[in-house]
């Protein structure tokens, strides 16, 4: 098994709105990740980036609100379908797609992969078409809604360490709080060893080892709980934790065409 590491832009920010309370008015670059894992049985993105049609017209797609505090930056060979046409991978090829949630810089290729498995947390997906005012911004109908997709919905605790291939090589593990339905992917490399991919729930590694919360947050209880499950999975198990959006932690990972097996 063989994981491959993109950066689909950067989202110039504020960083209070990563770390709560820390940071307020500083400038933040933001890398904006997603992974490939090949597998003997399957070709898995856990996660697509943004949409193709921030690179053409940001302010149209994301709007003119959420640009003015979190503006994304790429190019069409930012693009999840392009980066990975790099390292030989038609979209056609990919089998799985797992979202760690469906935000606007997580879900954007959603619908690129037709012969995919789509995975969300039932939660995730209700609560992306009717969304609280705060997390309203986030969410972009036009990337997740879209006809004849392979939805596999998950049910929370009762799914947790959901194993994609039944063989305990990528398990999808619910972590709730950044948004209802947030969960991580949790892979067993043979050489690099456990592996933990976040999505947003731990936004960078300051919050994995403080008492932070992330900047944009639907449950801080949920939160909470969740970053001690994933500490728990560093300090029980080594599991190594790859965190959302660390501009600090993020150069010290080879990215693709490089890969960790």
């Amino acid at each position: 098994m063989k994981l491959y590491i993109f950066q689909c832009g950067i989202i110039k920010t504020k960083k209070h709105l990563i770390t709560m309370g820390r940071g307020l008015g500083e400038e933040f670059d933001v890398p904006v990740p997603f992974f490939l894992i090949r597998h003997p049985k399957g070709n898995v993105l856990f996660d697509t980036g943004n949409a193709l049609a921030v690179a053409h017209d940001k302010i149209k797609h994301w709007g003119a609100n959420v640009i003015e505090t979190c503006n994304p930056f790429m190019n069409e060979n930012d693009y999840v379908v392009a980066q990975l046409a790099d390292i030989g991978i038609k979209s056609t090829d990919i089998t799985h797609v797992i979202f760690s949630h469906l935000h606007l810089d997580h879900a954007g290729g959603t619908g690129d992969f037709p012969n995919a498995a789509y995975y969300t947390q039932r939660a995730e997906l209700q609560y992306a078409y009717v969304p609280d005012f705060f997390q309203a911004s986030t969410y972009i109908r036009a990337d997740f809604d879209k006809p004849h997709l392979n939805w596999n919905l998950l049910d929370g605790y009762r799914d947790n360490y959901h194993d994609v291939f039944g063989d305990g090589k990528i398990q999808i593990v619910f972590t709730p709080g950044h948004t209802p339905g947030s969960q991580s992917l949790l892979l067993k490399l043979e050489k690099w060893g456990p592996t933990l991919l976040t999505g947003d729930c731990v936004y960078t590694e300051e919050i994995l080892d403080e008492d932070i919360l992330p900047g944009i947050c639907y449950s801080p209880s949920d939160t909470i709980q969740s970053i001690k499950k994933i500490r728990a999975l560093r300090r029980d198990r080594g599991t190594r934790i790859i965190t959302g959006h660390d501009p600090i932690a993020w150069i010290k990972f080879k990215l693709a065409p490089a890969c960790y097996e």
